[in-house]
């Protein structure tokens, strides 16, 4: 939350309206356990590239991103495993697939801080042991600044595809930060899912499936990864939001499908962020 060809507003926008009318047909969601995965992937199949959007404190979620990896691996379909907790520029190619996880984390150049391993750790030594490169896909740290000043990133979402992201910014601060920040930090995140964008077109082959992990709104089609994708990159591809307990109605915009596991406990993260930025509770 740490070029390719764009398509026209036009043909991005039909696109997402098919992509909508795609899912209004589908069910909405299905419980999932990891011995549920290599039936429900038959199923997603062909698709060169799969987006896994998860809630990033949820156990549930990352135990079938070990399961989904762990599959496509062994089945050989496996190309590469795409993260947003690492930077774009590193992987683990080279490699030996007995290495260790401090060899791992070297390589990734991995923030424990921010993204704990024994959360991400067995998820990317699957990968790793299987000998299927892991690449950091997200913004380099050192380029965003100057992304929040590149304003040629706004023209690369539609207008209300650039409202929804701004919105996120907002509500994911809590409501917090200055209206003149939330285009800037909207910007970050354009160029975050711009840089997972081309490393997963990059790592792309004709007969393997790339897998990103990344956060829920990293992968919809309208907002996120995708809409930094040719048409066929789209047609290619699936989006799989995983949602912890009952989902509503705003859970299924943008995706393929949604894989429900067990509600997570419920957490007050504003009242956390509010402690950290020394801001008064909220009236």
């Amino acid at each position: 939350m740490k070029r390719l060809r764009v398509m026209t507003h036009l043909p991005c926008l039909l696109l997402a309206l098919a992509m909508a009318g795609c899912a209004a047909h589908q069910p909405l969601g299905a419980m999932m356990s990891p011995a549920d995965v290599p039936a429900t992937l038959r199923n997603l199949a062909p698709a060169r590239l799969l987006l896994l959007g998860e809630q990033h404190d949820a156990d549930a979620h990352q135990a079938l991103e070990r399961a989904t990896v762990a599959h496509l691996a062994h089945s050989g379909r496996l190309t590469a495993l795409v993260l947003e907790m690492a930077a774009r520029g590193t992987h683990t190619r080279g490699l030996a697939t007995d290495a260790t996880e401090a060899d791992v984390r070297s390589r990734l150049a991995w923030d424990d801080a921010g993204w704990p391993w024994t959360r991400y750790g067995p998820v990317v030594m699957t990968a790793v042991r299987a000998g299927v490169p892991v690449l950091g896909g997200n913004l380099p740290r050192n380029e965003m600044r100057a992304a929040m000043a590149d304003a040629s990133l706004d023209a690369r979402l539609t207008p209300q595809a650039l409202a929804r992201q701004r919105d996120n910014i907002r509500d994911g601060h809590c409501g917090l930060l200055p209206a003149s920040q939330l285009t800037p930090m909207a910007r970050i995140q354009i160029a975050r899912d711009l840089s997972m964008a081309q490393t997963m077109a990059q790592a792309a082959s004709a007969s393997g499936v790339v897998v990103l992990v990344a956060g829920t709104e990293h992968v919809r089609r309208s907002v996120g990864v995708p809409a930094h994708w040719s048409a066929r990159d789209h047609a290619d591809s699936w989006v799989v939001v995983m949602h912890s307990g009952p989902p509503d109605a705003n859970a299924r915009l943008g995706v393929d499908r949604l894989w429900i596991t067990p509600a997570t406990a419920p957490q007050d993260h504003c009242a956390e962020l509010r402690r950290r930025w020394g801001k008064p509770p909220a009236p």
